[in-house]
């Protein structure tokens, strides 16, 4: 805006009214005079107020939205919303890049590798193509978590500048305990978002207690074992003051096992943390050729219990529009990908 010859503190007062406009950009009720007619003329010309169309929606059997988000600098991701079972309210799930690097095996991002970084604004846009989407259906859109597609930890400057953007009471208002964010084990992503100041909630993917399991399924645990990682979620606790949340992806004939479920009580022993089990949600051939499973709720149940009788506080993930493709490890980004087959 300084550019164009108009006063730099007006950019505020334009990203307060888009925001509060509910993302949307209406220049006829901004104010000619504080503004000028030639510099409101311009930027209605100039600024377009989205950089990113809603392709394509997915709705779910249970109410779940999946949404494919395409941007105007190129390349797509999805993003969930997944409105609360009682109440007005819903849940957000966000993508940081396009593509994944982790090459996580059970994870259906990993497929076409890392294509490219999302910006800021581009993750907010998400943001904002889900509370719109809320609103449309008599809901508000109170919690955002980035599970999506994506390594948020790589990305940490565009994601640490949208969850500003979108936490903060003067444009997004959405209120920094609402965010969560979800990483494999970058340890020193946890450590630098731990000092931001973000104030904003943690969730580890581990999906192993040991590391030759978890290195099969998540080859970054070769980096960061998983003493390291648990080390690092420590210290996010012990700087925070925030709980983190530990996620475990349960594999048939994989990870649960009665012995891995002792294992991963006595890792959490003494760590005031929760256990959010995951039952695998299928994306049908692995990375490595691999058809994996969920186990059968049997199991599940059992291996809820056995972390119970360790002390462990923990319970299990109900699935999500898994029947359309937009449950946890199931998001692509591909504008013809039909629901994974079991």
């Amino acid at each position: 805006m300084s550019h164009w010859g108009i006063k730099a503190a007006h950019a505020r007062l334009l990203l307060r009214h888009f925001y509060y406009a509910g993302g949307k950009m209406d220049y006829a009720q901004l104010d000619a005079a504080q503004f000028g007619r030639s510099a409101l003329a311009r930027l209605a010309d100039d600024l377009p107020p989205r950089q990113s169309r809603i392709a394509q929606t997915h709705a779910s059997a249970d109410g779940t939205v999946k949404l494919l988000v395409e941007f105007v600098s190129g390349g797509a991701v999805e993003c969930v919303l997944m409105p609360a079972l009682r109440g007005g309210r819903a849940a957000g799930c966000v993508s940081s890049q396009i593509g994944c690097a982790m090459g996580c095996d059970f994870c259906a991002s990993a497929r076409p590798g890392l294509q490219r970084d999302l910006l800021a604004g581009e993750i907010v846009e998400q943001y904002l193509h889900l509370r719109q989407r809320a609103a449309e259906m008599g809901r508000r859109l109170n919690t955002l978590v980035f599970m999506g597609m994506g390594e948020p930890m790589l990305n940490l400057p565009n994601v640490i500048a949208a969850i500003r953007r979108i936490a903060q009471p003067e444009t997004g208002a959405l209120g920094w305990r609402q965010i969560t964010l979800s990483t494999v084990g970058i340890v020193p992503g946890i450590d630098a978002l731990g000092q931001s100041g973000l104030n904003v909630h943690l969730a580890l993917s581990l999906h192993a207690p040991d590391d030759a399991t978890r290195s099969r399924l998540v080859p970054v645990n070769r980096r960061w074992p998983v003493q390291q990682v648990m080390a690092a979620a420590r210290r996010y606790l012990q700087t925070t003051g925030r709980v983190p949340t530990i996620e475990y992806c349960l594999i048939d004939q994989i990870n649960d096992s009665d012995a891995q479920a002792q294992a991963l009580a006595q890792l959490m022993a003494g760590f005031r943390a929760h256990v959010n089990l995951i039952p695998y949600n299928p994306i049908g051939l692995s990375l490595s050729g691999v058809v994996y499973r969920r186990p059968d709720a049997k199991r599940v149940w059992r291996f809820l219990q056995l972390l119970h009788a360790g002390g462990v506080v923990a319970h299990v993930r109900r699935p999500r529009g898994d029947d359309v493709s937009a449950a946890c490890g199931q998001l692509a980004g591909d504008h013809h990908a039909n629901p994974a087959k079991a």
